[in-house]
């Protein structure tokens, strides 16, 4: 897998046209218009940033990769809620579980973002190997994770627990959903981590050397 800008920028684009054709779908007839927005809003934010940034700061095939990878679980999450993914109320029904766990799948998917975080870190600052370019990495990844709970938390005490907050929090019973959620996104994040670090540095020097 070379990193090569001449012979990426239309697989780039290819991704770009699955990200806008699952927003697309995902803007159809919806759960809750309300409660995609809660999702969704966020996420086409984030992806505007991205484009915009992506002459001045390109990231590796990798990083786009995930990225679209995490634009696809939320917008699906924003369609039907988290809390009621058809595939996953299956596998509830199916074994007999207590809740649809969609979210928690999420969660330890989101895990891969590390790697961006990874990528910022390597080419922002002078930490470039090591057990400290993990502990950056892992740290900020889930100092935003933790983040995210405290504002599911907040919107729920804001909106006084309406459903559209309750979808949007998506405890389903469970008083220890935003600990499931944090330990889920931290297992993630270490094994996505242990899975990728090799490759990513191997694109990122690529990456350096043609900037060179």
């Amino acid at each position: 897998m070379t990193e090569n800008r001449t012979r990426y920028p239309k697989f780039h684009l290819f991704l770009l046209f699955i990200i806008i054709a699952v927003l697309v779908w995902s803007l159809i007839k919806p759960h809750r218009y309300s409660s995609w927005a809660a999702e969704g809003i966020p996420v086409v934010i984030g992806l505007i940033i991205v484009i915009a940034t992506y002459r001045k700061f390109p990231l590796t095939t990798l990083s786009y990769i995930i990225i679209t990878i995490l634009a696809i679980l939320e917008f699906i999450g924003s369609h039907y809620t988290f809390s009621k993914v058809p595939l996953f109320d299956w596998i509830k029904d199916e074994y007999d579980l207590k809740r649809n766990n969609y979210d928690r799948f999420g969660h330890f998917i989101k895990g891969m973002a590390v790697i961006i975080v990874r990528e910022i870190i390597i080419r922002k600052t002078q930490i470039q190997k090591g057990a400290w370019l993990f502990l950056f990495s892992f740290s900020i990844l889930m100092m935003i994770a933790a983040l995210y709970e405290i504002i599911e938390m907040l919107s729920y005490k804001i909106a006084k627990g309406t459903q559209i907050a309750k979808g949007f929090l998506g405890m389903q019973g469970d008083r220890w959903d935003s600990e499931w959620d944090m330990t889920m996104a931290l297992l993630g994040t270490i094994v996505f981590y242990i899975l990728f670090a090799r490759l990513h540095d191997k694109l990122i020097k690529r990456m350096q050397k043609k900037d060179d």
